[in-house]
């Protein structure tokens, strides 16, 4: 079948309503997921560097289990194992303005509690970096630990916790494609829908393909400003920072896991 450029085009550039609503739904799922992932990592990090092993060890377990298997098998084991095995089922909840579906519930809980794994190690790492003199310091003041966490560590470890927090979230947009296996519209769904009508496959999944580079280079540019508002001071770094958000935005000494 002959490529057609002005199909690619229309769509391209005037997307029907159901890519618009996958678009949303890919854009709200990643939000969602990776806010409650790094918060929910945050705490499994300093349950891992407490000193009661009560906390230490359900947190390693933690990060072992879903740092070691594959976030589409946990997919499908929280939305169709849970419910196989009639330990729960997700139902869909009405939230008086919308209709939240059992499937996107699974969805983003199994984003989330993936993320919460990378994220701790992320955190953990930002918080080790910060000089021990710090704490000690903050425990002569008489600082609680929740006090001088909040006050003193957390935002001296954000230089280091930032960027791959950055790549984390732009992977999560790339992540979110997973949840078409359990019936999640998001944007690779809504194109298999579309391709299903028209029969123009190639056209389709170059489009879908052109959106998430868009967005992955839109977030790139974010992550930029965001890195060079927690690092280093502008006048002294200027070029250094430039530099280094091109190399992140097109692929080359990126920080984090790899995809």
């Amino acid at each position: 079948m002959k490529f057609e450029w002005s199909f690619f085009w229309e769509y391209l550039l005037r997307p029907s309503s159901v890519y618009l609503h996958g678009l949303w739904l890919t854009l709200s799922i990643s939000v969602a997921a990776q806010g409650l992932g790094t918060l929910l990592g945050l705490f499994i990090a300093l349950a891992r560097m407490s000193r009661y092993r009560i906390l230490q060890v359900p947190a390693r377990f933690y990060v072992w289990v879903f740092r070691g298997t594959p976030l589409l098998v946990q997919i499908v084991f929280i939305y169709t194992g849970l419910a196989a095995a009639n330990i729960f089922r997700f139902e869909d909840i009405n939230l008086g303005f919308a209709i939240l579906p059992g499937n996107m519930q699974a969805g983003i809980l199994a984003l989330t509690l993936n993320e919460a794994a990378y994220m701790a190690e992320i955190v953990r790492a930002g918080i080790t970096s910060v000089n021990k003199g710090q704490t000690e310091a903050s425990k002569s003041l008489g600082m609680t630990y929740s006090l001088y966490m909040r006050r003193i560590i957390l935002p001296q470890a954000a230089r280091v916790i930032v960027p791959p927090l950055g790549n984390e979230f732009n992977g999560m947009l790339k992540n979110t494609t997973l949840l078409s296996v359990i019936g999640v519209p998001e944007l690779l769904l809504a194109t298999q829908m579309v391709t299903s009508i028209t029969f123009r496959v190639f056209e389709l999944y170059l489009v879908v393909a052109c959106y998430f580079l868009s967005l992955t280079t839109l977030w790139g540019f974010i992550q930029q400003r965001l890195e060079t508002r927690f690092g280093e001071p502008i006048a002294a770094t200027s070029r250094k920072h430039a530099s280094a958000g091109y190399r992140r935005l097109f692929g080359f000494g990126q920080i984090g896991r790899p995809r």
